[in-house]
């Protein structure tokens, strides 16, 4: 079984075309992963709908104990991706279990959206990893602590 955590992230984000702003929503991954017919058995679990640039070492340390008393030892968790490295830092030294994060660089429901591809890689990823921690976004896997986005090229490089 595949444990799945929701903290937000551009991958939930929704788009209010009233005020021309987004706001953090329900997650699409239980319809994507219908959509995709993934066999595997998976669970979600919502932690919390924030842009990744609230989030606060509290929320990181939510996501910590999450992952800690969580019984699966794969872990999938959505995050946005300004301060995924950091929360994956945060998530190092876990022992006995596969933790993924991976978001999207646009919303998933949006057409032109990578959130499906990243999510099929993540899915693939956390099946295939040894223990530890890990970023899976646009076909690459990067260790936690090795990791950086950078923000010019709008994609993830190794440190």
């Amino acid at each position: 079984m595949i444990h799945l955590f929701t903290t937000g992230g551009t991958i939930d984000k929704i788009y209010h075309d009233a005020n021309s702003e987004f706001a953090v929503g329900d997650s699409l991954l239980p319809e994507l992963l219908e959509e995709a017919n993934v066999a595997a058995q998976w669970q979600l679990t919502e932690l919390c709908r924030k842009d990744s640039l609230e989030l606060t070492d509290d929320d990181r340390e939510r996501v910590r104990q999450a992952v800690i008393n969580c019984p699966e030892d794969r872990i999938l968790i959505t995050h946005g991706t300004d301060t995924m490295a950091e929360t994956a830092r945060a998530l190092t030294g876990i022992a006995g279990k596969t933790v993924v994060l991976f978001g999207a660089m646009q919303p998933a429901r949006m057409r032109r959206s990578d959130a499906v591809f990243n999510l099929g890689f993540a899915m693939a990823a956390v099946g295939l990893l040894a223990p530890g921690v890990y970023i899976a976004m646009n076909g690459e896997v990067f260790e936690a602590g090795r990791v950086q986005k950078n923000l010019r090229a709008g994609r993830f490089e190794r440190t």
